[in-house]
């Protein structure tokens, strides 16, 4: 028989809920905010640490706890340990409205630093600030999504302020110098080429005393030729920034 408690018998505060649909039922637990992703991380292992009540509910917010039948046709079993941990591994953690707005907002402005990263006036070849780059995407609309990476909808949002934007936009790329004595350049020249753009490379010597590439590349890259350079020259390898390049429009955005 189901027991039907009032939500005022139950003192949650600050709670996350994860819910989970099973044999046609709803379940629910009422856990503690950041505890369900240390558990899921294998940081928190116990877990009556994560839950603030060792119980299964159909809904938390009513205080409704899931009858014993329910919880048997659904899940074999009535152990309450045993279906708390199928919940909190496969089950849905719900975000309430706020910590949803914010999490859209931090992300508004991730995916706005990612484009301003990646495009230039193309009169001036000088990137834009962050802050003008969102005022384009409100004035075309775009919106960010929760359940897609910044990097893919960054890429989405070039593409569109390309063809929507009345501020006009082009892709960027950055133009490098790089140097680094010959041995290390016979040695690295794959992996250095291999970050420039496609037909990006304007320059490619090899003397006695260096080895000197000018190419282009996507601006992400710039870190991990610093990074290569770095590790791998022990201090003896140079990446120059020489600013930014406008893409001719006929190459492919990618």
């Amino acid at each position: 028989m189901p027991i039907n408690q009032p939500s005022a018998s139950i003192k949650l505060t600050n709670v996350s809920i994860v819910r989970m649909k099973k044999g046609g039922k709803r379940f629910e637990i009422a856990c503690y905010k950041n505890k369900v992703g240390e558990y899921r991380s294998g940081v928190e292992k116990d877990v009556d640490e994560v839950l603030q009540i060792s119980q299964v509910f159909t809904n938390v917010s009513k205080g409704q706890a899931a009858p014993t039948a329910d919880l048997m046709k659904a899940f074999n079993t009535t152990d309450t340990q045993e279906i708390v941990k199928q919940i909190l591994t496969k089950g849905e953690l719900q975000v309430g409205e706020k910590e949803r707005e914010a999490k859209l907002g931090n992300l508004w402005k991730e995916v706005a630093g990612m484009v301003a990263e990646r495009v230039v006036d193309p009169s001036t070849k000088r990137p834009y600030s962050v802050s003008l780059i969102e005022k384009a995407m409100s004035e075309i609309h775009f919106n960010v999504k929760a359940d897609k990476p910044a990097k893919s909808q960054a890429l989405e949002c070039i593409k569109a302020l390309m063809q929507s934007s009345p501020l006009p936009v082009q892709k960027a790329e950055m133009k490098v110098r790089i140097t680094m004595p010959p041995k290390d350049g016979k040695r690295l020249a794959e992996q250095v080429r291999g970050l420039s753009s496609q037909g990006g490379i304007e320059e490619d010597e090899m003397s006695a005393e260096e080895w000197e590439v000018i190419m282009r590349i996507p601006p992400e890259n710039f870190r991990l030729l610093t990074d290569l350079m770095e590790k791998e020259t022990k201090g003896k390898g140079r990446v120059e920034s020489m600013g930014f390049a406008v893409v001719a429009k006929e190459e492919k955005f990618e």
